[in-house]
């Protein structure tokens, strides 16, 4: 990956941009957007953002790259989401989720956005972002979500089990309410044909909420039409982390997308767990944080990829109080990353820290057609 970092100081904004692209085929650029200036009010950071936003892409990206999915985090979403929906009507459509899970370097609002331009038409790239139904409890909400998601991806020619490569479940209240999303996803996945000898999906299910409160569970997704079978390798590192089905979830560790002239890798939550299922290091977030990077870095491996192959970091902390020394401590083993720190516990209280992220590399492989 190649890495280049913005600093628009008239709007108090440092963006972090990861790129990787092949001379006349698609670029692909992850942007993390930073809002500086505690004291300024949400307003102020919201027209700060999207300000550095535009002149970003308007005068600084090359190729005339295009946002196709988009993801603010914001610090109190009941009051702030009906001043940036109406911000949003002045921006080109693209695949947005707005979820509540505070950055924790003290804005009120960061971003995330994935562009990409000379996309090859052999492949129909589709994201999912934010949809929710606030309607029953939060196993009835999952069942319907991945029932309409299912009927969506159907209407575009594809399948739940072929096409979809990420999901990302928001859980509101995730000590109260994971249990059920994890009930019905099991119970959608076995009816697709989904169990743990064929695969699941790769996937982050995290705290994580919408402004309507009886909104218990978001869901954002993507999947790839035109992708063949061979092009999809799950990853498990199972001399570092277990097999899901054994804590009882659904949801694949990993999995590399090759294409003709790149693989992607999306790797999904990861803790500090060994190949038992057991939390390690309980109650120490920073041996807990070491022992996440190593299960990412084996992931990693085992699609044929390394840290230097990464576009982008989310980090999610349980506490507030560990934000200092785990930032010092990944901003140094990470420094050009883009990366998020947001404050979102994980589905197990006894994990204080989890990861997900992104890598892309160059490939030539002549089986399968370009990115």
């Amino acid at each position: 990956m190649k890495y280049k970092s913005y600093l628009f100081s008239s709007y108090n904004v440092n963006v972090e941009v990861s790129f990787l692209g092949t001379t006349g085929h698609a670029m692909e650029y992850h942007l993390m957007f930073h809002v500086k200036g505690k004291s300024l009010n949400y307003e102020t950071q919201l027209q700060n953002l999207h300000s550095a936003y535009n002149e970003l892409l308007k005068d600084r990206l090359i190729d005339d790259a295009k946002p196709v999915m988009k993801r603010y985090f914001l610090s109190d979403i009941a009051n702030q989401v009906e001043k940036l929906q109406d911000d949003l009507k002045s921006f080109p459509s693209c695949s947005t989720s707005i979820i509540q899970q505070p950055p924790l370097d003290g804005s009120k609002i960061a971003l995330w956005c994935y562009l990409i331009t000379n996309a090859n038409p052999a492949y129909e790239h589709y994201w999912m972002a934010g949809a929710g139904i606030a309607l029953g409890n939060s196993e009835e909400q999952t069942h319907l979500l991945l029932k309409n998601y299912e009927t969506e991806l159907q209407r575009r020619g594809c399948t739940l089990v072929e096409n979809c490569v990420r999901t990302w479940f928001f859980v509101q209240n995730i000590d109260v309410n994971y249990a059920g999303m994890v009930k019905a996803r099991r119970e959608n996945f076995i009816e697709q044909g989904l169990t743990e000898n064929t695969h699941y999906i790769a996937s982050t299910g995290i705290e994580g909420r919408h402004a309507n409160f009886n909104i218990h569970v978001l869901l954002d997704a993507y999947a790839v039409k035109g992708l063949q079978p061979k092009q999809m390798k799950y990853l498990y590192a199972p001399n570092h982390l277990s097999a899901t089905a054994v804590y009882g979830v659904t949801f694949e560790r990993g999995v590399s997308v090759l294409y003709g002239d790149r693989r992607q890798l999306y790797i999904s939550g990861t803790a500090s767990i060994d190949s038992n299922g057991d939390v390690l290091h309980l109650g120490d977030v920073v041996l807990q944080a070491h022992r996440m990077c190593e299960n990412v870095e084996k992931l990693l491996k085992e699609g044929n990829a390394g840290f230097e192959h990464l576009a982008q970091i989310i980090i999610y902390l349980r506490d507030v109080a560990d934000y200092s020394v785990i930032k010092l401590m990944l901003e140094k083993r990470f420094p050009r990353v883009p990366k998020q720190f947001l404050l979102a516990p994980v589905c197990r209280s006894t994990w204080l820290i989890e990861m997900e992220c992104i890598a892309v590399k160059v490939e030539r492989n002549i089986d399968f057609k370009f990115f």
